[in-house]
C-alpha cells in the first residue's frame, strides 16, 4: 500500500507541470485518520521526503520535523467541516492570480463551470495568508462548491483524494485562461439559469462509470 505521504509528494511535484505552480509556493495536503498530512513551509517540492511531510491534528498541533504549511487552518477547516473531503490542493497559478487579483467571480461563460458544483466560481473575499479570516472567507467561497478563487492570491480545490484534487485545479486555472482569453475579445456570452440547471443535473453522474 502506497505511503500517503509519497502519494502527496508525488501531487505536490506535479504542479508544476501541470502549470500550476513554480517553486515552493501553494501547498497540497491529505486526510489521514483523524487528521492531514501537509507539504511543509517554504521546501521546495523537488527536495521533499517522507520524512519531511508533517502531520496535522485537526486541533492544528504537528508532528514531524518540518513545519506545515502556512496555510493549514483552511486544509483543516476544509476537512473538519465536509467530510467527504479527502485532498485539498492551492496554487498560485497565473490565470487564476490574474483574475483573483481583479476579485472576479467566473460566470457560468462556459458549461465545465459545473463541475465544480454550481453555475460560478467564486471568489473569496480577501484576507490575510495563513489567517483564521482567509479560512473563514475559503470556506464561504467553497459552500457546496470544489473550487474557488482567492481575492488577490490564486485558487483553492478541494477534492475526494489526491488525483481528483489535481484534476479540479488544472481545469479550475484552464477555466481561468479561456474566460481571461474570451474577455480580450468581448464580453462572454452567458450559459441562462436553466442551461446551467440543466448542466448541473447532467453533472450528477458526469464521469462515473
Amino acid at each position: 500500500m502506497t505511503d500517503p505521504r509519497q502519494a502527496l509528494i508525488a501531487a505536490a511535484q506535479a504542479m508544476q507541470p501541470l502549470g500550476l505552480n513554480r517553486g515552493a509556493a501553494g501547498n497540497v495536503s491529505v486526510r489521514h485518520g483523524d487528521g492531514f498530512y501537509i507539504t511543509p513551509t517554504g521546501l521546495p517540492y523537488a527536495t521533499l521526503a517522507v520524512a519531511d511531510i508533517p502531520l496535522l491534528a485537526f486541533d492544528g498541533t504537528p508532528t514531524g520535523r518540518r513545519k506545515p504549511s502556512s496555510e493549514w487552518r483552511f486544509h483543516r477547516d476544509l476537512y473538519a467541516a465536509r467530510p467527504e473531503v479527502g485532498a485539498v490542493l492551492h496554487a498560485h497559478s497565473p490565470f487564476a492570480v490574474s483574475l483573483a487579483c481583479l476579485r472576479r467571480a467566473i460566470p457560468p461563460f462556459h458549461y465545465m463551470i459545473a463541475r465544480f458544483g454550481g453555475d460560478s466560481i467564486r471568489c473569496a473575499d480577501y484576507a490575510l495568508f495563513g489567517t483564521a479570516e482567509l479560512s473563514a472567507a475559503a470556506l464561504a467561497a467553497l459552500a457546496e462548491r470544489k473550487g474557488c478563487l482567492l481575492a488577490n492570491h490564486g485558487l483553492l480545490v478541494a477534492g475526494r483524494d489526491l488525483a481528483e484534487a489535481l484534476a479540479l485545479a488544472v481545469e479550475l486555472e484552464e477555466l481561468c485562461e479561456q474566460y481571461w482569453r474570451a474577455c480580450q475579445i468581448g464580453q462572454p456570452v452567458l450559459l441562462g439559469e436553466a442551461e446551467m440547471a440543466a448542466v448541473l443535473d447532467k453533472f450528477a453522474s458526469y464521469g462515473q462509470q
